[in-house]
């Protein structure tokens, strides 16, 4: 009997720091985000509502925090296109364009209603390239759709608490 206690004890002893769920990943003195319309330094429309877009998507879907307006907010969440690029990754032996990468630089802050920072770096930059081959049957859209995805992964992913 002593025996299977020792056991037992052991057993549920070494799991006590272990969390179930992803809202131990969490900010837990944090419970809603506003998120901003991301500015856009780019002459391409709307490119700033697609990813704030993205962005909200990701929060509601990945994390425990709620999406409000700015009255409500714990916290808040800037971004700024900074940067667009567009160049050749892959030519054929007439010169001719086959692949290309077309890439964004963003500017992220999250800080609190008093302006304190959230994330380990107070502005974060985010660099990503997205490659896409025309002949193929993959546009600027198609790039820039998976470009938006994968950054609006990437900040949300900053978000987490620290370990």
């Amino acid at each position: 009997m002593l025996l299977i206690l020792a056991i037992l004890t052991a057993i549920g002893g070494g799991c006590r720091g272990y969390h179930l769920g992803n809202q131990y990943s969490f900010r837990n003195d944090i419970r809603t985000v506003h998120v901003a319309m991301a500015e856009s330094d780019s002459y391409r429309a709307f490119q700033g509502q697609q990813l704030t877009e993205a962005i909200i998507k990701q929060i509601e879907s990945q994390t425990p925090y709620t999406i409000t307006e700015p009255a409500l907010a714990d916290s808040f969440l800037r971004t700024r296109l900074m940067r667009e690029s567009k160049r050749v990754a892959g030519e054929n032996r007439f010169d001719d364009a086959r692949t290309l990468e077309y890439g964004w630089q963003v500017e992220v802050t999250w800080v609190d209603r008093s302006g304190v920072p959230l994330m380990t770096r107070q502005v974060l930059y985010v660099n990503d390239d997205s490659t896409f081959i025309p002949e193929g049957g993959q546009s600027l859209g198609s790039a820039q759709t998976a470009l938006v995805v994968n950054l609006a992964r990437q900040i949300v992913g900053q978000m987490e608490a620290a370990w």
